[in-house]
């Protein structure tokens, strides 16, 4: 779990770095490509579902599942957000990264701002026993303290042998119908799906692009980290966000 998270941020820090205006979304996504099969890695979107890129590049009004392409070109203050998502030695790593692209000329930075707080909050609270669905609650009380909502048909998950394990979905939001706890040595990819206007995410004609069903834009960030007794271990520490626990 270490090596392929490892991977996985070095792959998603080395994208985020390499992304440029004038750059078609295709060439971000094979430059990626290249960087994980020079460490052995293979795609997860690819290996688990077929998906047409090896990792999910989204654009402005586009929350997730972006399928990269040579007709989405970047512009300067674009939102974009990228998610690496890897196999390796028959274990999984996963992690995400919205940021604005050169200067903020739309006014992104906040949204992203507070989508690294309330992640960097949420890991700081998870321990051995924590319900889950308290990390939601807590997720969504923070975006609503900071004028957002939250998408609550997207979700962080568990993860290892697999892409999606035990203990299922980790919502953004607090699921009364979900009692699960955190558990010593649990590996969980926590993410945040910090919306301007949607509270759900709707599937594109292509079968795999999503917006929001209101409209506006989202940030996401993400880390694959493991439960213990006391802080959680950031096995994806080293992609770029930044961590304050």
């Amino acid at each position: 779990m270490r090596q392929i998270s490892e991977i996985v941020a070095q792959t998603l820090k080395a994208m985020c770095a390499y992304a440029a205006p004038g750059m078609s979304t295709k060439e971000l996504d094979n430059y990626g490509a290249d960087l994980l099969k020079s460490l052995g890695a293979r795609s997860a979107p690819i290996v688990m579902y077929k998906f047409p890129g090896t990792s999910c590049i989204s654009v402005n009004k586009v929350i997730c599942h972006g399928v990269p392409s040579d007709k989405i070109i970047l512009q300067e203050g674009d939102l974009i957000n990228i998610d690496v998502s890897a196999e390796f030695g028959g274990y999984y790593g996963d992690n995400g990264s919205s940021f604005v692209l050169g200067k903020d000329i739309h006014g992104h930075q906040a949204i992203v701002n507070a989508s690294v707080d309330i992640l960097n909050e949420a890991i700081s609270k998870i321990s051995d026993g924590v319900k889950i669905n308290e990390i939601g609650g807590l997720i969504e009380k923070r975006a609503k303290d900071k004028g957002y909502k939250v998408i609550k048909n997207l979700t962080g998950h568990g993860i290892g042998r697999k892409l999606h394990e035990a203990p299922g979905e980790i919502p953004n939001y607090k699921d009364p119908w979900n009692n699960g706890k955190f558990k010593e040595h649990m590996a969980v990819a926590i993410e945040t799906f910090i919306t301007t206007q949607s509270n759900y995410a709707i599937t594109t004609k292509d079968g795999w692009t999503m917006i929001g069903n209101k409209g506006g834009f989202m940030a996401q960030h993400e880390h694959t980290v493991v439960v213990t007794k006391t802080q959680p271990l950031i096995l994806t520490q080293n992609n770029g966000i930044p961590t304050t626990i």
